[in-house]
Order: C-alpha cells, then structure tokens, then sequence
C-alpha cells in the first residue's frame, strides 16, 4: 500500500505506530482542544464545517458515520442541521470522546449521537451501513491513508455519500507565505501556550503541509472506488472540501 507524506509525520519521535502515537496526543489535549480549535482558526472552523453539512443536505442522510470525530462538534451539527435518525462519531481518543459524550448530553442529544473508540483503519461496522460517512480535519491523522479511505468506502450505503473536510496548504501569493509563517511559527506557540504540549502543535502545521491534496486526493478517492470524487477550496485554500459517492 502506497504511503503518503502525513503518514510519515509522527507526533512523537519513537517507534510506536503513528495511531498509537495520535491516540495519545490527543488523549493529552483532549480538554483544550476546543479552545486551541476555535482559537488558532479565528473560528472560521465552525464556516467550513457549515460548508460541509451543506453539501451533504440534498441528500438528507438517516444514518451518518463521523470518523475521527474528535470532540463531536460536526456530529453536534450535523444532528442539528440534517435532522438524521442517528449520528454516530468515530475516534481513537478517549478523552476526545469523552469531551464530545458531555457535550451531546448538555444539549439534549445523548439519545441521538453516540460516540464510540473506533480504529479507523478496522472499523467494526458491517458493510453497506451509512447513508454518509464524514471526517472533519482527521484524514491527516490516519496511519494509512488509503486504507482509512477505504473502510469508509465499505462501510457506505450503495448511493451514499462522502464528505471530508480537511486543511490544506494555500498555493497562492501571497496567502502561500502568509500562511507558512504562520502555522510554523504562530501555531506551535499558542498550541504550546494553552495546551502544554508541544508535540502537539509541532506536528499539526507538520502533518497539514504533506497529506495528500486537490488531484492527489481525488485521484486516491477514486482508486479506493468513490465515484464523481471532487475538491473544493475555502479560504485562500487553507480548507478544502472533498466529496464522493457510492454507486448504487
């Protein structure tokens, strides 16, 4: 299986697999993750998720797989907007999990979204489950990209669809330069700052610079069998949007 450059960027410097290595940094940042989130994107995070849903809306989606769902928040507003029978969000992390239980429970919602401790390399749900399967900024964390890709293809029902939002580096000047600065420099500081954990926010800016983008990760969408796999950019390209669907 062909490897990709977020692959290879690890958050700490051993010979642990790279998940065991995400599930730990995360578990370590799980309870500042929100505030670092919304902080370092001056919140334009919450615009791109909207993107997104909006996307999957037309298709009105019952049944939605969130993979790397983090601390839920676009579980949270996918139940919100697409008013499905039930979301169910992925993840490695516990801790990230636990965040996003609390926060399904405050808003009334527990009975609607459940989250679960998930490898998204092997899921454990059946073929053909979801009418959408979603991640929001966490392909760049998977330990083998296409095979994560490809379990969401498994997993999706046939006429189905894929939504996956992910940063992405802007090829522009001078937002291009801007943007370089600024997630090599600026991010790894605050991230430092407020979360105490420096591996953290080293490998962020790390891991955005070499996964896989535009052509390069349609391309891999259609190997791994999505159909009409397309990109689009938000913000300069910082974000870029990727959909496909199932046949049916």
């Amino acid at each position: 299986m062909e490897q990709y450059g977020s692959e290879k960027v690890l958050p700490y410097n051993n010979e642990e697999h790279k998940g065991s290595q995400v599930r730990r940094m995360f578990d370590a940042i799980a309870g500042k993750y929100d505030l670092l989130n919304h902080t370092l994107s001056f919140g334009i995070d919450k615009i791109w998720r909207g993107k997104g849903i909006a996307y999957l809306r037309p298709f009105s989606p019952k049944a939605i797989l969130d993979i790397a769902t983090g601390t839920g928040d676009l579980a949270i507003a996918m139940y919100d907007k697409l008013h499905p029978d039930y979301v169910i969000g992925a993840d490695l992390s516990e801790g990230m999990l636990e965040v996003g239980r609390r926060k399904a429970h405050d808003a009334g919602l527990a009975a609607h979204i459940s989250f679960e401790r998930q490898d998204c390399m092997a899921l454990t749900y059946p073929d053909n489950s979801f009418d959408a399967v979603t991640a929001a900024f966490g392909v760049r964390n998977f330990e083998h990209i296409e095979q994560g890709l490809a379990e969401m293809f498994r997993v999706l029902r046939p006429g189905g669809h894929l939504m996956v939002l992910e940063l992405s580096t802007p090829e522009r000047f001078p937002m291009r330069q801007l943007y370089q600065i600024y997630s090599t420099t600026v991010i790894p500081i605050v991230g430092r700052i407020l979360s105490k954990e420096k591996a953290a926010y080293s490998y962020l800016p790390a891991s955005i610079k070499v996964v896989p983008q535009g052509k390069v990760m349609t391309d891999l969408l259609t190997r791994v069998g999505f159909q009409n796999a397309q990109a689009h950019t938000f913000t300069f390209g910082i974000c870029s949007l990727y959909t496909g669907s199932k046949n049916n």
